[in-house]
C-alpha cells in the first residue's frame, strides 16, 4: 500500500516545480512512511511514497522498465503477478526486481491500455510512457485504491491517491460543488466522480484516463463493469463448493507477503469466513484483532472471542469507550471532504490495533454487497412485489397520500413507523431505493438548504446518480439491481473509502478476499433466490461456511460497528451542536437555512424525535470546514 502524486503538461513540456511535487508526495506520508522517490521530466513528474509489502529490499519507484522509457508509480497489489512475469518473460521481457509493480510496466509495452484488464488485485497507478508522450492512469475494478485528478487554469493536470496531495498546488480552485453538498447529505458520502471540490474528480472504479500530450483532452473509458445478465447457478449444492474454492483460492492469494499479516475479526459472518478460511491455509496461529465497547447493546467482542478461541488465533482486543468521540475533529483530516459514517471511528481503532502488530490485515468487506446480505434488500424486495402489482398510477396518489398524512414516528415501535413505507411504495423501484438509502430524505433537505443554494442546484436531486447506474444495470430482478445500485454507490463511495483512509491513516494495508474480482463475477451468476431467501440474507455464503463458523454466530441478527448518536447528542455533544447551529461557519458557506438547523438541534434534544443521523452529516460537514479553512493557510505559507 502506498501514495501516488503528479504532475502532468499535456500541452507541451514545461518545467515541473519539484518543490510543489515535493509536497504533494509527501502530504501522502502516512500512505507510504517507507521510502520516498519521484521522476521528472519534460512536463512530467511523478511523486511516490511507499509502504513496503512485497520485494521490500527491491521494488522501490518510480519503478522502470528496461530501457528507463516507462515509469510507473503505484498504490496497491497485483495478486497474480507471478502468472503475469511467467507470461511476460515468455514474451521476450526482462524483469530486475521481484516486485508485483514491475509487471505494470511490462504489460505496457506488451498489452498497451487493455493491460489492466489482466490485473487481479487492488491498485491505483499512474504511469508514464516517454516514447509515446502518454500518460495512463487507472483504478482497479472495485475501487479500492482511491485516484483523485484536476485540470487547472493553465492546462496541467494534477492527481494524486488523496485530495490532501492535490490541495498542496496554490493554483487548484477551493470551490465547492453545489451538487456534491446534495449528494453527501443524501448518501453520507460524496459518490464517484465527484469530489466536494468542483475543480477535482475521482477517477471511477474500474475506469483508466489516458492522455497523449499534444490532444486537447484525456480518454477516460471503463474497461470491466459487474454484469448480472444471466444468472445460471441455481443448485445450492454447486453453488456452496463453488464458494468455497473461490474464496479459498481469493484468501491463499492475500496471503502473500513480507511482512507480518493478520485480520480484523467481528464475528460476523464475513470476518469469520476470512479467518477460518485463513487458519486452514497456515501453519501459524493468524493474528485477529477486535475492537470491544463497554456498552453490551454494541458491543460483538464475544462473538469474536469464540471465533478466535475455536481457532486458536493470536487474539487481540481493544476496548472502546461508548463515549468515545475524541477522533471527531480527526475525522476531518483524515477524509479530506464530509464523510458520514460514524462507523469510522472503531474502524480507526481496529486499523491503529491491527498495526502495532501487523502491517497487513484481511477483512471481511464485500461481503453483503456480493451475497445481499443487508435486511434493506428483503424490504426493497418485498416492497417492489406490491409496486409491480399495482400501477404507478393507482399507487402514486394512494401512497403518497397515505405517506403525506401518516404521522412520523421516531419514537414509536417499528411496525408503527409505516410513514416511510407508504412513501416508497408510491415511488418506482430506482427512486424508492434511494429513499431507502438517503441519510436524509428530500424533504428534510429541502428543509435544511437555503432558498438560494437550492437554486444553484437547478433542479438536481442525488437521486440522479442512482438513476444513471440503473439503467446501465441490465437487469429486470430487483435484487440484482439494488445489489448493483450498492456496487456503483455504497461499496465504492462509502464502505472502501472508510476502510482506506482509516487503515492508511495508520500506515496499514488491508485486503479484502470476498472482492477478489474472479469471485464477484462468479457471484454475479448466481441465482438471486441463493443470495436472498425471504427474508435471510447471503444465504449460500452462511450455508457454505456451516462448517467452519458456529450456527448462532452465522444466524444472529447483525450489528456492525454502530455508535450512540442520539444519546451523544443529547448529552456531551449537545453544546458542540448548539455552537455548530449559532455559529458563523455554516452560516457564511450560503448553504444552509441556520433557522432550521436549530429547530433540528431543539427538536433532536427535545427526545420526542431523533434527528441523529441528519445531525452528524452536518457536524462532519463543519468539521471539514474548519480542516479545509486551516489547509488553505498552510497551503498559502508552503507556496
Amino acid at each position: 500500500m502506498c501514495g501516488l502524486a503528479g504532475i502532468f503538461d499535456p500541452r507541451g513540456r514545461r518545467d515541473i516545480d519539484r518543490g510543489l511535487l515535493a509536497r504533494m508526495t509527501d502530504a501522502l506520508a502516512h500512505r507510504g512512511p517507507d521510502g520516498r522517490g519521484e521522476h521528472v521530466g519534460p512536463g512530467i513528474g511523478l511523486g511516490h511514497r511507499r509502504l513496503a509489502i512485497i520485494d521490500v529490499s527491491g521494488g522501490w519507484q518510480p519503478l522502470y522498465n528496461e530501457t528507463g522509457s516507462v515509469a510507473v508509480v503505484f498504490n496497491g497489489e497485483i495478486y497474480n503477478y507471478q502468472d503475469l512475469v511467467t507470461e511476460l518473460e515468455q514474451a521476450g521481457h526482462v524483469f530486475r526486481t521481484h516486485s508485483d509493480t514491475e509487471v505494470i510496466v511490462h504489460a505496457w509495452e506488451q498489452w498497451g491500455p487493455s493491460s489492466v484488464e489482466r490485473f487481479r488485485g487492488m491498485f491505483a497507478f499512474a504511469l508514464w510512457d516517454e516514447q509515446a508522450e502518454t500518460l495512463f492512469i487507472a483504478r482497479d475494478q472495485m475501487g479500492k485504491k482511491p485516484l483523485y485528478y484536476a485540470r487547472l487554469d493553465d492546462g496541467h493536470l494534477v492527481f494524486g491517491s488523496e485530495l490532501k496531495a492535490l490541495l498542496q498546488h496554490p493554483g487548484l480552485s477551493r470551490d465547492l460543488d453545489p451538487l456534491a453538498v446534495e449528494d453527501y447529505f443524501a448518501y453520507g458520502y460524496v459518490p464517484d466522480p465527484r469530489s466536494i471540490y468542483r475543480a477535482i474528480s475521482k477517477l471511477p472504479a474500474a475506469h483508466r484516463l489516458l492522455w497523449r500530450r499534444g490532444t486537447p483532452q484525456p480518454v477516460i473509458d471503463a474497461y470491466w463493469d459487474l454484469e448480472f445478465r444471466d444468472p445460471d447457478i441455481h443448485d445450492l449444492e454447486d453453488a456452496k463448493s463453488g464458494l468455497i474454492s473461490r474464496l479459498t483460492e481469493a484468501t491463499r492469494m492475500r496471503l502473500m507477503s513480507e511482512v507480518p499479516l493478520g485480520a480484523f475479526l467481528s464475528g460476523g459472518v464475513d470476518s469469520s469466513a476470512i479467518v477460518a478460511t485463513m487458519a486452514g491455509l497456515s501453519d501459524q496461529a493468524v493474528k485477529t484483532f477486535s475492537i470491544a465497547f463497554g456498552d453490551r447493546d454494541y458491543d460483538e467482542s464475544a462473538y469474536a472471542r469464540r471465533m478466535a478461541e475455536r481457532y486458536q488465533t493470536d487474539h487481540h482486543t481493544r476496548e472502546v469507550s461508548p463515549d468515545d468521540f475524541t477522533l471527531l475533529d480527526k475525522l476531518a483530516a483524515i477524509y479530506d471532504e464530509p464523510f458520514g459514517d460514524s462507523s469510522a471511528m472503531p474502524t480507526y481503532r481496529v486499523c491503529a490495533l491491527a498495526r502495532e502488530r501487523v502491517t497487513v490485515a484481511l477483512s471481511g468487506d464485500g461481503g453483503d454487497e456480493l451475497f445481499a446480505g443487508y435486511r434493506r434488500y428483503a424490504l426493497h424486495a418485498g416492497a417492489e412485489k406490491v409496486r409491480r402489482a399495482l400501477p404507478l398510477g393507482v399507487r402514486s396518489p394512494l401512497f403518497g397520500t397515505l405517506g403525506r398524512v401518516y404521522p412520523k414516528a421516531d419514537w414509536a415501535p417499528r411496525w408503527m413507523r409505516a410513514k416511510t413505507t407508504f412513501q416508497e411504495l408510491a415511488l418506482d423501484s430506482c427512486d424508492a431505493y434511494f429513499r431507502a438509502v438517503s441519510v436524509i430524505n428530500d424533504e428534510l433537505r429541502a428543509q435544511l438548504f437555503h432558498p438560494s443554494f437550492r437554486r444553484k442546484l437547478q433542479g438536481y436531486n442525488a437521486v440522479e446518480v442512482m438513476r444513471g447506474h440503473m439503467r446501465r444495470a441490465d437487469t429486470d430482478d430487483v435484487v440484482l439491481q439494488t445489489q448493483y445500485l450498492d456496487w456503483k454507490t455504497w461499496l465504492p463511495g462509502g464502505i472502501l473509502v472508510k476502510v482506506d483512509r482509516a487503515a492508511m491513516a495508520n500506515s496499514l494495508e488491508v485486503r479484502a478476499p470476498l472482492l477478489d474480482v474472479r469471485l464477484a463475477e462468479w457471484s454475479a451468476r448466481l441465482d438471486p433466490g441463493l443470495k436472498l431467501s425471504g427474508n435471510e440474507g447471503k444465504l449460500v455464503l452462511k450455508r457454505a461456511v456451516e462448517p467452519m463458523v458456529d450456527h448462532d454466530l452465522l444466524y444472529r441478527p447483525k450489528k456492525g460497528f454502530s455508535m450512540p448518536l442520539a444519546r451523544w447528542f443529547r448529552g456531551p455533544l449537545l453544546p458542540r451542536l448548539e455552537a455548530m447551529a449559532t455559529g458563523a461557519r455554516l452560516a457564511e458557506t450560503g448553504i444552509f437555512d441556520m433557522d432550521a438547523i436549530s429547530a433540528l438541534v431543539r427538536h433532536h434534544a427535545s427526545g420526542r424525535w431523533d434527528h441523529s443521523a441528519a445531525l452528524w452529516l452536518l457536524l462532519m460537514f463543519d468539521s471539514f470546514l474548519k480542516q479545509s479553512t486551516e489547509v488553505a493557510t498552510a497551503g498559502l505559507q508552503n507556496a
